[in-house]
């Protein structure tokens, strides 16, 4: 969401956080940090969003992070762990399933909650405009994105992710004390967004 919440953002992270503790109660810390580090714009310095959990390479050898960062927190945070039980094809595998099943429940509460708040022009535009960061992170960073284009994938299936519309300002900063400056101020740094408790 382009004007997230702080109880949808803990919402999803506590949904994705249970699916990955059936498996290893060590997978949401350091799949979380390696979300935080991969979906950063450093050029923007900027996280593409709340973040969630992203792995690759998992073989159930070694230490869980096999990400190119050695210094970052993912890595240190993996590190300080060591090499966790070996495990198998078959456990990563429902891993990767649990994960999967906890997309719709983690993804839908928001939807359903949000879904009869009304927008209007200005929502619109900011929506524009924050599509082109993601525009910018799978042209400029995604892995994916940069192998299909240098092995000479099929370009138009390549971009097809990429939003029919997107808009770009030129020094955009938004107004103080608006949603569009939360989300800058709030949301687009890393946070313990699973253990977030509202303020009352």
């Amino acid at each position: 969401s382009y004007y997230p919440y702080a109880e949808d953002a803990n919402h999803f992270h506590q949904t994705i956080k249970a699916a990955c503790d059936k498996s290893h109660k060590e997978y949401y810390p350091v799949f979380k940090r390696w979300c935080d580090e991969y979906f950063y714009l450093k050029h923007r310095q900027e996280m593409r969003g709340v973040g969630g959990i992203f792995f690759d390479y998992q073989d159930g050898q070694g230490e869980l992070y096999k990400g190119p960062d050695s210094q970052g927190p993912a890595a240190i945070y993996s590190q300080q762990l060591g090499v966790p039980e070996s495990r198998n094809w078959e456990s990563l595998f429902t891993f990767v399933q649990n994960c999967g099943i906890s997309f719709l429940p983690a993804y839908k509460t928001i939807v359903e909650r949000r879904q009869p708040m009304e927008y209007g022009d200005r929502e619109r535009n900011f929506q524009l405009y924050r599509r082109g960061r993601y525009v910018e992170f799978n042209l400029v960073y995604d892995r994916g994105t940069i192998f299909g284009l240098q092995t000479n994938g099929r370009t138009e299936s390549i971009l097809m992710s990429l939003p029919p519309l997107v808009r770009w300002e030129y020094g955009y900063s938004p107004e103080p004390n608006t949603p569009e400056a939360e989300l800058y101020e709030v949301f687009l740094k890393p946070h313990d967004w699973a253990n977030w408790k509202p303020n009352h």
